[in-house]
């Protein structure tokens, strides 16, 4: 397209973005608005891509991270020719595929769900780590960033990240048009207050009237031609260009236009440009995609073994079995033990540093690219980059998240280390999978089980070590327990899982020299929970006592009491649980503590008994 023809292009994505908001009476068209240009011309002249094959290996990845411009990306891709003028009327109606931010779940040539500000650039890098690392077809990945989340820390993560690794197949497109939700964004159009950032972190920087299509068009092929690092384009734009009732004025943001007829004819009226998007080069995907037999590590009954260590090796064995799976780490890979896969398959092993928000998104894009991800640190950190598992869930992204340093079975370094609110956090995400082993030869089962589960996978490791208890030849089905101590006598049930199972085990012993029988279920699947198990336990013991390192709002105890949340009678159920804030003190110190050590178990189930006997 010469220059007309692409000043043309933007006002039809313009009037595109007013209409489909205007149909749907709700959405962001001067957002799309300012934008319009920056687009136009990279679907144009830049971008390399095959929708009718999405999954191309040297397709370009376009990540739209302010993903409320949504109108401008359907606008875009009507005039691509892949949806028509009347499916981009259904713009945020039930059933429409055109929700009012993108996701992957509905479009298949989107990559990442957007609409929590700041993610889409952490994303894009780790696409482009995909690209350059693993796929190495020379794609090249365009990310669309609005002026106001540059105020997000994870940008800037993303940002040093990019900068560190050289990614020189990364441009990021930055959309400055002065206003965000309720006025003026921090440094309004100040386009050397964010050039002097990204040039901090090792970017390429340029400047551009992102109105001016033959100059946007230049400083496209200008980052394309650059090596070494990657390339920022910083646009000076207007919010609401064209439309002089909201242009550049604030209290417009999120609304339709208040007059879209008027609008749609400041702007020249509808059009039915069709652009012929630049094909991809011819390539092959790179990747080795041969198996080899898993071998997993085999501990012996008795052994003392931390499940960290387990998780290590088991990591490393399927690394060996399946050419697809990658690491990363937060700086910690000598604690989570991730630095065994590191040592087997450095290639195939990414450090993230102290960037968890970063370590998240990484994963993220690198499922995007159809690789398997499993991403460690502590169990307390993955805290920081909750919205970016969120985010995930909401793309139908399939990771695996392993958290270690898991409750206060970590003794001396205090509740600042401590995860203790981790199983909440994950059992709350959509569509998760959370998993909680106790021994060495059940972590490595479930390390290989995570890899062929759909979804959010969590999987929590201790630091400490702890009796192995199951035999290598022992299967742990996703959703199943284990009942380790059973009779026809039981009179209550202990459920534990990590690090209280072998607790409860011993708890056990205890009352039954006693002449108390109790029955004792190794809970490993805390989501989904085996409810047949437990159903079937309630009904024969009559009482339940969940035990675990972990807040008591969430965990283990509220995942029991959901399997009876169907109508059915509930039984009696009484949680043991962290419910003090810890200091430091040895492991058994804390566990004791707590009330959660052998102990605390026998303590509280003894009582229960007599009060089951007095009532």
């Amino acid at each position: 397209m010469n220059t007309a023809e692409l000043a043309e292009l933007g006002q039809q994505l313009r009037v595109d973005s007013v209409r489909a908001s205007d149909a749907a009476g709700s959405g962001h068209p001067t957002s799309s608005m300012s934008a319009a240009d920056l687009l136009a011309v990279l679907l144009a002249h830049h971008l390399r891509y095959d929708f009718e094959r999405p999954e191309h290996p040297a397709n370009d990845r376009f990540v739209l991270s302010k993903g409320h411009a949504s109108p401008l990306l359907y606008a875009a891709y009507k005039a691509a020719g892949v949806i028509e003028d009347g499916e981009l009327l259904t713009f945020r109606r039930i059933g429409s595929r055109l929700e009012g931010h993108p996701t992957p779940r509905r479009l298949p040539w989107v990559e990442t769900a957007t609409g929590s500000l700041g993610q889409g650039l952490p994303v894009g890098v780790g696409i482009a780590l995909a690209g350059k690392h693993l796929d190495r077809t020379g794609y090249r990945v365009w990310v669309l960033c609005g002026d106001s989340e540059l105020a997000e820390g994870s940008v800037w993560e993303a940002a040093e990240h990019a900068g560190y690794e050289g990614l020189d197949n990364l441009i990021a497109i930055v959309d400055v048009n002065r206003l965000g939700q309720r006025g003026p964004t921090r440094h309004g159009h100040d386009l050397d207050a964010y050039a002097r950032r990204f040039e901090a972190f090792g970017w390429r920087t340029l400047e551009v009237d992102g109105h001016d299509v033959d100059a946007i068009d230049r400083a496209y092929g200008e980052a394309l031609a650059t090596d070494g690092q990657p390339v920022v384009v910083l646009a000076r734009t207007l919010k609401g260009k064209g439309v002089a009732a909201v242009e550049d004025r604030e209290g417009h943001h999120g609304k339709p236009l208040p007059d879209a007829e008027q609008a749609i004819a400041e702007l020249g009226g509808p059009r039915d440009l069709h652009v012929r998007v630049n094909e991809p080069p011819a390539a092959a995907a790179l990747r080795d995609l041969t198996t080899e037999v898993l071998r997993l590590p085999r501990y012996g009954k008795g052994d003392e073994v931390a499940t960290r260590d387990a998780f290590g090796a088991a990591l490393a064995a399927l690394g060996t079995a399946r050419r697809d799976v990658v690491a990363l780490d937060g700086e910690v890979g000598d604690s989570t033990r991730t630095e065994e896969f590191a040592k087997a398959h450095p290639e195939r092993f990414f450090e993230c540093y102290i960037a968890e928000q970063q370590l998240v998104a990484a994963a993220v894009g690198m499922a995007a690219r159809g690789w398997l991800p499993y991403a460690s640190t502590f169990a307390a950190f993955f805290t920081r980059a909750y919205d970016f598992v969120r985010m995930a869930s909401i793309s139908g992204s399939g990771i695996n998240l392993v958290g270690s340093h898991a409750g206060v079975a970590i003794g001396q370094d205090g509740p600042s280390q401590m995860g203790l609110e981790d199983l909440a956090m994950f059992r709350a995400v959509y569509g998760s999978t959370v998993l909680y082993p106790c021994d060495a030869n059940q972590t490595a089962r479930l390390v290989a089980a995570m890899s062929g589960l759909d979804g959010i996978r969590y999987l929590r490791t201790s630091r400490g070590k702890t009796p192995v208890i199951y035999g290598p030849e022992e299967e742990f089905p996703v959703g199943g327990s284990k009942t380790l101590r059973s009779s026809e006598e039981d009179r209550l049930t202990v459920v534990a899982a990590g690090v209280t199972v072998p607790e409860a085990l011993a708890a056990a012993d205890r009352l039954a020299e006693d002449g108390v029988r109790v029955r004792v279920i190794d809970l490993y699947s805390v989501k989904p929970v085996d409810t047949d198990t437990l159903r079937r336990a309630a009904e024969e013991t009559g009482c339940l006592l969940t035990v675990e390192d972990h807040h008591a709002e969430g965990g283990l105890g509220d995942a029991v009491a959901g399997a009876f949340a169907d109508g059915r009678p509930v039984p009696r159920l009484v949680r043991l649980a962290v419910r003090a804030m810890p200091g430091s003190a040895a492991p058994d110190e804390q566990l004791h503590a707590a009330g959660i050590d052998a102990l605390g178990i026998a303590a509280a189930a003894k009582l229960l008994v007599e009060e089951a006997i007095v009532r």
